[in-house]
């Protein structure tokens, strides 16, 4: 279980993951930063998911971490959000670099277990929020499929 402690392992953790996915690099002459979750959501469907295995591993670390469900709920929210723009090609992107749901939902997590409102386990909240973002990689993997076998129908 995290503690308040910002030494914790686990935390440290999650953050440098955080920090890896939406701020390693910077755009050369900016203070624009971005992260690996930006490259990769420029391979259609793949990338988006890859981004959203990530954001699911990072939720079900907190939650066997005992994290409240009403921060699991908030984090869960923000990779909702993160998949579905994400998701849109090119513009999914640029709302990647600017969005960085990683490190926002690091954030929470700090403030959640600083506050002190560590209120116990969240899988009631973890599972079906889970589910969802299954359900809507899914569909997102349907919709690219579609689009890609109509495109190689219509060329041969």
């Amino acid at each position: 279980m995290p503690s308040k402690d910002h030494n914790n392992p686990t935390l440290k953790h999650l953050d440098a993951l955080a920090k890896l996915m939406d701020s390693q690099f910077r755009f050369p002459g900016t203070q624009i930063r971005f992260g690996i979750d930006a490259i990769i959501g420029f391979i259609p469907g793949v990338g988006d998911f890859g981004g959203l295995l990530i954001s699911g591993y990072m939720i079900l670390v907190l939650a066997g971490n005992g994290a409240s469900g009403f921060v699991m709920a908030r984090i869960s929210l923000n990779v909702i959000i993160d998949t579905l723009f994400g998701s849109i090609p090119v513009l999914g992107d640029i709302f990647d670099v600017a969005f960085k749901s990683n490190e926002r939902n690091m954030k929470l997590v700090h403030q959640h277990y600083i506050d002190g409102k560590h209120q116990g386990s969240a899988w009631k909240v973890v599972v079906p929020v889970l589910l969802l973002l299954f359900s809507i990689c899914a569909g997102i993997a349907w919709f690219a499929y579609t689009i890609l076998s109509a495109l190689f129908h219509y060329i041969w």
